[in-house]
């Protein structure tokens, strides 16, 4: 029988640095809901971590939600949900609640609608928002891997690419939100911490 669980390099390199930038943001108990969440190893190192918070992992694509879900059988964990099928930028999304939202790496792997529907969706349940990832910031990569790293991206695909960060705070601006709290993560990654800050406008 073919494992059907999926692994990231990616995710064993960062999802420990993550955990620890989350940690002072992520309320003890509550739902956590992740989008895109890719092979579910961050979902399950995060629900391992933080037994307090139930984990509802999400995917639009059919082989990602069967590695969520065979990472979170074999973990044993009570506090992780099976995948949803959502896509970020296809509303209404399939779940009414959430204490907090964690995107990690989606947005420069995607289409800008799919940063205008997270930001949205997030901001209609009225929750936290928190992206992991590289960003631009005053018109600069933050490291000399990104300029090739984003070359390579807009040469997959030309809707693809490193955001500027002023570009994902207005996004979220317009939908309610404070200015991030931004946190230096290793690899010229960050963190960025949005809260509610005002009401959602129509």
């Amino acid at each position: 029988m073919t494992d059907p669980r999926r692994f990231a390099p990616s995710a064993a390199r960062n999802r420990n640095p993550i955990l620890e930038a989350l940690r002072p943001h992520l309320p003890q108990a509550g739902l956590l809901l992740e989008i895109a969440s890719g092979s579910g190893e961050h979902a399950v190192h995060l629900a391992r971590a933080m037994p307090g918070l139930v984990v509802q992992p999400s995917d639009p694509e059919p082989g990602a939600r069967a590695s969520i879900d065979a990472w979170a059988a074999g973990s044993g964990l009570p506090n992780l949900r099976p995948a949803l099928a959502l896509d970020a930028a296809s509303p209404p999304w399939p779940i009414v609640r959430a204490d907090a939202v964690l995107c990690i790496n989606m947005i420069h792997i995607a289409p800008w609608p799919a940063a205008e529907g997270l930001v949205r969706g997030a901001a209609a349940l009225g929750a936290p928002l928190f992206l992991y990832g590289p960003y631009r910031r005053e018109g600069r990569h933050t490291g000399p891997g990104n300029v090739a790293f984003d070359a390579d991206l807009r040469a997959r695909n030309p809707a693809w690419g490193i955001r500027a960060l002023e570009d994902v705070a207005a996004l979220a601006a317009a939908a309610g939100y404070a200015p991030p709290e931004v946190t230096q993560m290793p690899a010229d990654n960050l963190l960025l911490a949005f809260r509610r800050g005002s009401p959602l406008t129509p």
